[in-house]
């Protein structure tokens, strides 16, 4: 006896593969939302702690009571997250521009 193809769906069923991550049947898509979402959670996090490093520096400054030493230690703490805000820009700045470019994936979109 002779099982078909038609057969055997009749008897497991059908099996669908699943689709891409938020991309549908589109990989690409899919691997631009990945993308997307792991660059939108390491801009937060960058943020939250150069703005945590930020108010440091501004705390010490407040407390410092007008010591020379530790109005200097507080003023570069302020330099080094404001320095750590250009370098977050220029590194999301120079990864944009080569997937855009090489990859031709879009990633800076809102997830879906």
């Amino acid at each position: 006896m002779k099982i078909l193809a038609d057969d055997i769906g009749d008897i497991i069923g059908k099996i669908t593969p699943p689709g891409g991550i938020g991309g549908g049947d589109n990989p690409q898509a899919g691997i631009s939302n990945f993308i997307s979402l792991g660059i939108q959670i390491f801009i937060i996090v960058c943020v939250i702690a150069l703005l945590i490093y930020m108010l440091w520096g501004a705390f010490d400054w407040i407390i410092s009571g007008g010591e020379k030493e530790k109005i200097t230690k507080a003023q570069q703490k302020i330099t080094n997250a404001v320095i750590g805000f250009i370098v977050v820009f220029a590194v999301i700045t120079v990864f944009n521009l080569i997937i855009n470019n090489v990859l031709h994936l879009n990633v800076f979109q809102l997830v879906k």
